[in-house]
């Protein structure tokens, strides 16, 4: 028996061990699910691996556009300072 699946707005969305995540495949009863960052379903170890490798790739990007180049950092990180003397 299949469990049922979530409707909106007439748009069908599986239940989440219901298919794999990356391809889509079905996910048996009685196979094997490897699960990834807590609720995320694959149907191999494959698929799994690939996923990580998708993510690690995009965290990289991230990391890599979230760094500003030395020559930027230095002008932009000019601080002044003021020293307040009271008598």
């Amino acid at each position: 028996m299949r469990s049922p699946s979530l409707s909106y707005a007439g748009c069908e969305e599986p239940h989440f061990l219901e298919a794999c995540h990356l391809c889509s495949k079905s996910l048996g009863h009685n196979s094997d699910i490897f699960m990834y960052r807590g609720n995320t379903p694959f149907c191999s170890q494959e698929c799994r691996q690939e996923q990580i490798g998708i993510d690690e790739a995009r965290e990289r990007r991230c990391r890599k556009a979230s760094k500003k180049p030395t020559s930027e950092i230095k002008k932009s990180s000019t601080i002044q300072t003021e020293s307040l003397v009271m008598a």
